[in-house]
């Protein structure tokens, strides 16, 4: 430790929630930083604590609660940002001692409340960050935030209410941030959004430029840029509006990862249209089966909400027909929370609790049959996969079909080569269970 960094005001960081959260994490971080901060592993050596919240569901926001109920236990002094931050009182309410509360997406409101409550050293040494800025990810793979907020009113959804409405990053200042991450050593950046695919929307497309080209604010014009940079490009969060299409030969070329992340949520066109869906008159089979024409190797992601409000055993079973239909490979769901401030919660016929507990075991089960039924005809293949973790065991890799934290990896036996976390290696499938694939380096 440096006699600088020894003496400089030290800021404890918890980060909750989504990977669109700990985008603003990072960029909180990174302020920090720059402005001389220390940042502390431990409550005990803090001198205060910043607590990013999620508060999207029941569950995350009692989380939530707790994390800052503990961080206050164990040092006293605590900001809290982020998406709990935005539900009116709850946090000063529940936590009257914490010093001040703001919203997701409030670097400069934190910054504010940082520098009232402890003042930056000014120490012009400890001012320099890496280009690319503060990460919390591993060194090989990073979140790009393309947006913030969203157009969309879904009826179960109070993200609006929180994030506002969409808001689009210049592509310039995009793709600098994932040119910065690539020369850093970032060999998979994951684009993330509230709607990725309604990137440039609010700006009308407007031109920017990137290394002195043009470039529109567009989803497919970002897209084919990111696919230059020579790296793992993965996308999240699409909505499948019909000019998703033109990113499929991206991936057919190997420009893109073969990867789309569409969060369908349900099937039956009557429940879409109680939860204000868009793009749900889209014909989404007929899309799908193009795809996989135009591209074989996709990987196709989504997540389903079972048990909303109004739903019937006919629209359960619609949806589970669309699973063995659509062949999805990887499924998430959730029986339907009743978020405070949803529109949903006041539709009639909610569905009894344990009537929604029973649909998503019936749900979880019939997509892990189709998962393990396609992971077995994985066997057999070669794939490039980018190694996560090592140890004494053997090795955890991804595949082009998992996406760090929400899908399977790919476990690798032993006896190979030295390999680093970040490596590219090719591997052999030996064998696959429900989610998780096992094979030996080629």
């Amino acid at each position: 430790m440096t006699q600088s960094s020894k003496f400089a005001p030290r800021v404890g960081f918890v980060s909750l929630g989504c990977p669109k959260a700990l985008v603003d994490s990072e960029q909180i971080l990174t302020q920090l930083r720059a402005e001389g901060y220390a940042i502390s592993p431990s409550y005990q050596d803090a001198d205060l604590v910043v607590v990013n919240t999620c508060g999207f569901i029941d569950a995350a926001v009692e989380e939530s609660l707790d994390a800052i109920g503990e961080a206050l236990a164990e040092n006293g002094k605590v900001i809290v940002t982020g998406c709990l931050g935005a539900k009116g009182n709850i946090v000063k309410e529940t936590h009257p001692k914490v010093l001040a509360v703001t919203g997701p997406h409030a670097l400069q409101e934190v910054m504010s409340a940082v520098h009232a409550h402890l003042p930056p050293a000014h120490d012009p040494y400890t001012s320099l960050i890496p280009p690319q800025g503060i990460k919390l990810t591993p060194k090989h793979y990073a979140y790009l935030k393309i947006s913030e907020g969203c157009n969309h009113r879904c009826t179960f959804c109070i993200i609006p209410s929180m994030r506002g409405d969409l808001v689009s990053r210049p592509i310039g200042e995009v793709m600098q941030e994932a040119e910065n991450l690539v020369k850093a050593g970032v060999r998979e950046l994951l684009v993330i959004s509230q709607d990725t695919s309604a990137y440039g929307v609010d700006v009308k497309y407007r031109t920017g430029f990137w290394s002195g080209k043009p470039l529109k604010t567009r989803f497919t014009d970002l897209a084919r840029a990111l696919g230059e940079l020579g790296v793992w490009v993965r996308l999240h969060y699409v909505y499948p509006y019909p000019h998703v299409d033109e990113v499929i030969p991206l991936m057919a070329e190997g420009k893109l990862l073969p990867y789309l992340d569409i969060p369908f949520q349900h099937a039956s066109p009557r429940i879409l249209k109680a939860m204000r869906r868009p793009a749900a008159a889209e014909n989404n089979l007929t899309r799908i089966r193009r795809w996989r024409e135009d591209c074989p190797e996709i990987t196709l992601r989504s997540t389903f909400i079972v048990g909303f409000p109004g739903e019937t055993e006919a629209d359960f079973e619609q949806l589970l027909t669309f699973l063995d239909e659509a062949q999805l490979d990887r499924v998430g769901a959730f029986a339907y929370s009743p978020v405070e401030g949803a529109a949903a919660n006041a539709l009639a016929n909610p569905v009894p609790e344990e009537m929604k507990q029973e649909r998503l075991q019936r749900f979880m089960e019939h997509q892990a049959r189709i998962s393990a039924d396609k992971l077995q005809k994985r066997i057999g293949q070669t794939l490039t996969v980018l190694v996560d973790e090592i140890d004494d065991e053997g090795m955890i890799a991804r595949s082009a079909a998992d996406a760090p934290e929400i899908d399977g990896v790919v476990i690798i036996e032993t006896g190979i080569a030295p390999v680093l976390p970040g490596d590219f290696l090719k591997v052999e499938v030996t064998g696959a269970d429900e989610h998780d694939l096992y094979a030996r380096a080629v």
